[in-house]
């Protein structure tokens, strides 16, 4: 075996934390509690993250919980009002208050990728938050977006 095909073998093998999987995995329920086992399949996937952080600008989720925020609001800190934990932070969401309650709007999929999007935000130094919201720009957001297709 040449060179070539052991770099290309070393390659995919480095990419496990964006393992993307296609259906039946999707969840078809919220997290059981903060142990649910399914939660690793969103916490620890940078391409869950990703897509929520897609959802999180998307929904409009930014125009009150970005990195200026009130700290009541923000989601940059270490502490949370409701709890720190998935389960936790993915009911805040569902039964967001005040009004609309985004477990009523948002896909249940897009619920999970949210919430591992704002759990890892804590991690996120300026700078990425930053970039972030410069790649968002381009993209329909809050009222703009139409919401799923």
């Amino acid at each position: 075996m040449g060179v070539a095909p052991l770099l290309i073998l070393g390659a995919l093998a480095s990419c496990s934390n964006e393992a993307r999987e296609v259906a039946p995995g999707i969840p078809q329920t919220a997290p059981t509690g903060n142990t649910d086992p399914r939660i690793s399949a969103y916490q620890a996937n940078l391409y869950q993250i990703s897509q929520g952080s897609r959802y999180f600008y998307w929904y409009g989720c930014v125009a009150c919980h970005s990195g200026t925020a009130p700290s009541a609001t923000s989601f940059t800190g270490e502490r949370w009002q409701r709890g720190g934990g998935f389960a936790d932070v993915y009911q805040s969401i569902a039964a967001h208050r005040p009004k609309p309650a985004y477990g009523d709007v948002i896909p249940l999929e897009q619920l999970w990728q949210v919430t591992a999007y704002v759990r890892d935000l804590a991690k996120h130094y300026p700078q990425k938050r930053r970039r972030v919201s410069l790649d968002q720009k381009g993209e329909a957001q809050g009222p703009r977006w139409p919401g799923p297709q």
